[in-house]
């Protein structure tokens, strides 16, 4: 195969308009080629599905360490969490990350987020009317994110916008990011700073702190893992419950599948992640010339893994513009993939279960009015959604 540089493309891909609707943009690109290099954001973007499944499972050609960002400062900010950190030091990370995520973890906490979601569901419900992203996409996670890691008092207080700041500062430098920085600093702040005592006792915060003092992970690192679970895990789970309510909305006819088989609730929210991934891009680095379908990245060069672009590829999912519970699309790429796979994955698996699950026993249909997005530089979100009627079961 004779080797070529990539397409060009002018597009922006932190515009306001498409980080909205970035889906006729990445149609656009995917048609272009496999990579395609992008002037205005200096990065070659990976648009198809083998490419990016491809680049995430290959860490030594594809680097996390001080790239996962679009700007410098952020990159240099996350140095020393396992999100920018290469094996063998992400591995020792990521272990302590994901000791109290483990599936024999998560399996004790099931039931209490199932009745969590289903007490505030029916909540909901019986009003007949409510705002669904303040009273359940960002009620729920909030609070079982809390309970789990243990904060308290000024960290449970600003969870939310510390959380949205630390997803948006991962943007290039636009206003955004710049207006996000200073809110993203008063997370890094408090994880420079916290401690065992300042976090609820028997809580999984309290844990990376003793897995600290007995050795298991790097002296100073506790605050950094704690930071993950914060920064990089609410924001994106938010969006997808707020998704999950709307596409039901959208889609009566797939609840209604979901409602006569309640074993197709896994399967739901594969479809709800895959049609609408909450990620637009995640930065990688080339560590050497590296060639897919013949076309070059040279060393050195920025790479963005464009998930949304990947998740609608026609070449691996047939029809992928239709949302369809029954496809069960275990292979997506919303949560990532390979060593940088989403450790949090298990967790927003469980909440949106759970929050399908009760809307699928208690809901027949949901009346939506406009659903409100802005512009966002790495998560896609709905701002606002109102749920005019609910129908009950």
């Amino acid at each position: 195969m004779t080797v070529s540089a990539p397409p060009v493309s002018d597009l922006d891909l932190f515009d306001d308009g498409i980080l909205v609707d970035p889906y006729p943009t990445y149609a656009a690109l995917r048609e272009l080629a496999s990579v395609v290099y992008l002037p205005a954001n200096e990065v070659y973007a990976l648009t198809r599905y083998e490419a990016a499944r491809g680049a995430l499972g290959d860490w030594e050609t594809f680097s996390s360490a001080g790239a996962i960002g679009f700007n410098p400062a952020v990159n240099e900010a996350l140095t020393g969490t396992s999100l920018s950190a290469d094996p063998p030091v992400h591995t020792q990370l990521r272990a302590a990350l994901t000791e109290n995520l483990s599936p024999r973890a998560l399996r004790g906490l099931k039931g209490g987020i199932e009745a969590k979601a289903d007490a505030l569901v029916g909540e909901l419900v019986a009003k007949g009317s409510f705002e669904a992203i303040d009273a359940l996409a960002r009620a729920f996670p909030l609070e079982v994110v809390a309970d789990l890691i243990g904060f308290t008092g000024r960290a449970r207080d600003n969870m939310l916008r510390w959380g949205q700041a630390a997803m948006q500062v991962i943007g290039p430098m636009n206003q955004r990011t710049a207006e996000s920085f200073p809110i993203a600093g008063e997370l890094y702040q408090w994880c420079s700073t916290v401690t065992a005592e300042d976090l609820t006792p028997g809580s999984v915060g309290r844990g990376i702190f003793e897995a600290e003092v007995r050795g298991a992970i790097p002296a100073g690192s506790a605050g950094h893992i704690i930071h993950q679970y914060l920064g990089a895990g609410v924001d994106t789970t938010m969006a997808s419950i707020g998704n999950i309510v709307a596409l039901f909305a959208a889609h009566p006819d797939q609840l209604a599948l979901v409602r006569s088989n309640p074993a197709l609730v896994p399967a739901a929210f594969n479809e709800v992640l895959r049609y609408w991934s909450p990620v637009h891009a995640w930065g990688r680095r080339a560590t050497r010339d590296v060639e897919i379908e013949g076309r070059l990245i040279p060393a050195g060069a920025k790479v963005a893994i464009l998930f949304g672009a990947c998740n609608r590829d026609p070449r691996h999912y047939e029809n992928p513009d239709e949302f369809l519970v029954e496809r069960n699309p275990i292979d997506h790429l919303a949560f990532g993939y390979g060593p940088h796979g989403c450790a949090g994955q298990g967790l927003a698996r469980l909440e949106g279960h759970a929050v399908i699950g009760a809307l699928s026993r208690r809901v027949e249909r949901l009346v939506v009015g406009p659903e409100t997005r802005i512009p966002s530089n790495i998560t896609r979100s709905i701002e606002v959604l109102p749920v005019l009627e609910v129908v009950p079961a």
